[in-house]
């Protein structure tokens, strides 16, 4: 109940502040009318823009989830955190506000994308939709725990796209294998190699994540 209540804290500050929110918005915008312009007149293919909606959603993710644990640093409440709740359940509440945080993107993401990009054409929609939704929890279970990492740091908004880069990779990798495979039509069956590992992802990631975060919280 208390995660539900650090979530409902966060989520109704963010729409007050709309700090997240706009940065996700505008770095979203910002870089796909960039991708428009490069690109020009030019025809390209599926498979490339199946890889640029990937990039795309790595650097807007970069540019508004970082603040998990930094708000709560200049605010200086997290002291007042340290005193009323567990470490378990801090990275609950702040874990699930970066999942709504994170599917709110995506799907604005691939809607605004598959609107302006003709080429972007999806034949298995039932695997893009496994790879998305698994993918995007990857995303910010990564992106939660890299967050209460940097905000203990003095350099915050270098550090976090240098943490997040390796960390992000493998599942970025794989999310391009899932693309290119729900672009082509491959079947679920054929995939599930590539799904077995999203999934072992997640929860290797979710695992350390609350194994290390009573460490991380404490220091």
């Amino acid at each position: 109940m208390k995660s539900y209540s650090l979530f409902k804290k966060d989520w109704q500050s963010e729409l007050r502040t709309r700090y997240a929110i706009n940065a996700l918005a505008m770095f979203i915008l910002v870089t796909i009318s960039v991708i428009l312009f490069s690109i020009g007149q030019e025809k390209i293919s599926k498979l490339l823009t199946g890889g640029l909606l990937w990039v795309v959603i790595f650097f807007s993710a970069m540019s508004g989830l970082a603040r998990a644990f930094v708000s709560e640093e200049e605010r200086g409440t997290t002291l007042t955190l340290h005193l009323i709740a567990k470490p378990s359940t801090i990275f609950t509440g702040k874990l699930l506000f970066n999942i709504v945080l994170v599917y709110l993107m995506n799907i604005s993401i691939v809607i605004l994308y598959s609107l302006l990009f003709e080429s972007f054409s999806i034949e298995n929609v039932g695997l893009f939709f496994l790879a998305g939704l698994f993918g995007s929890f990857g995303i910010a279970v990564s992106s939660t725990i890299i967050a209460a990492i940097i905000s203990k740091a003095s350099a915050k908004g270098t550090l976090y796209p240098v943490l997040a880069f390796p960390i992000l990779l493998p599942l970025i990798l794989i999310l391009l294998e899932l693309t290119k495979y729900s672009i082509n039509g491959k079947t679920i069956a054929a995939s599930f190699i590539e799904l077995a590992f999203l999934v072992s992802y997640d929860v290797v990631m979710l695992t350390a994540s609350y194994m290390l975060f009573d460490f991380i919280w404490k220091d």
